[in-house]
């Protein structure tokens, strides 16, 4: 008779926490959130899956931002990153801001919980926390401000909490400018913040430069600040970070300009979303090594 054998009994597969989100935005091909997200997710023993909503890849017939915010929640989305030009455009749509959204007055970050939407800004924090690394020990006293759109806002809070006591705002848009400083007037000494132009006369009152806006993205090439009055004192940070050398980084870099890339904003921006959206604390230098294993675009 042959010898039976004991079968240890099956153990049953342990299902991992499934996590859905994604980021909606315009031209975001290049994006690095959804991998910092997915091996952050899965180094932390998640099912994790984010998606890009490529605004700029649905077509003549692309749904509307309402249409979008609907349908990912009704999918069963835990959270979502929101982008450019969708970071005012979004609030309409949502059932309580953070405090942090209510004073910058833009979202980076929804996040779906108990049927409701409740948008964050981690822009700021994320802006202040790479400030601080790349540029804490300049001068930053005064400051030109490039661009008074979603990212913009959260910028212009984090450099005036970090200490700069003039903060020259510029836009394509003159009454944008002028209503962002107004709001912060309201929030910060009115004497530290004032709209401007760009010329030649402001160079020698600012100390660095920050650009806030979408010129220089792969989508949007060139530069919105006149490459010829750059000089070597000045510091420039720019928010982009595909590509990672805008045309502005890369000409304050041959005139011996300190210079720092959008790379530690979208790194930080992320630790703080990721803790939102799944409730887990992520390891900032994981998600900063999943960035740049990346190849540079």
């Amino acid at each position: 008779m042959p010898q039976l054998h004991n079968t240890p009994p099956i153990k049953p597969i342990q299902q991992r926490r499934k996590v859905l989100a994604g980021l909606i935005g315009q031209g975001i091909q290049g994006s690095r959130t959804p991998a910092m997200h997915q091996a952050e997710g899965e180094r932390l023993g998640l099912h994790y899956l984010y998606q890009l909503l490529d605004t700029d890849q649905m077509g003549p017939n692309r749904p509307s931002l309402e249409q979008l915010l609907a349908a990912t929640q009704y999918c069963g989305f835990a959270g979502l990153n929101i982008t450019f030009p969708y970071k005012q455009q979004i609030i309409p749509f949502l059932d309580e801001l953070s405090d942090t959204a209510k004073a910058v007055g833009a979202v980076n970050t929804v996040v779906f919980k108990d049927g409701k939407r409740i948008g964050h800004n981690t822009d700021l924090s994320g802006f202040a926390l790479s400030f601080q690394e790349e540029m804490g020990a300049t001068k930053r006293d005064h400051v030109l401000l490039i661009g008074a759109g979603g990212a913009g806002l959260a910028v212009a809070h984090a450099l005036l909490q970090s200490g700069v006591t003039k903060l020259f705002i510029t836009d394509v848009s003159a009454k944008r400018a002028h209503d962002l400083a107004q709001s912060l007037s309201t929030q910060y000494d009115a004497e530290r913040v004032v709209t401007t132009v760009i010329s030649a006369d402001l160079m020698p009152h600012i100390d660095g430069i920050v650009n806030a806006t979408p010129v220089g993205m792969s989508k949007l090439p060139g530069t919105p600040f006149p490459l010829e009055l750059l000089e070597a004192r000045l510091w420039v940070v720019d928010i982009i970070y595909f590509p990672l050398e805008t045309e502005l980084l890369k000409a304050a870099r041959l005139k011996a300009c300190r210079v720092a890339s959008g790379a530690g904003m979208a790194v930080f921006q992320a630790v703080a979303a990721f803790e939102l959206i799944t409730g887990l604390k992520p390891d900032a230098e994981a998600l900063r090594s999943t960035f740049n294993s990346l190849i540079a675009s």
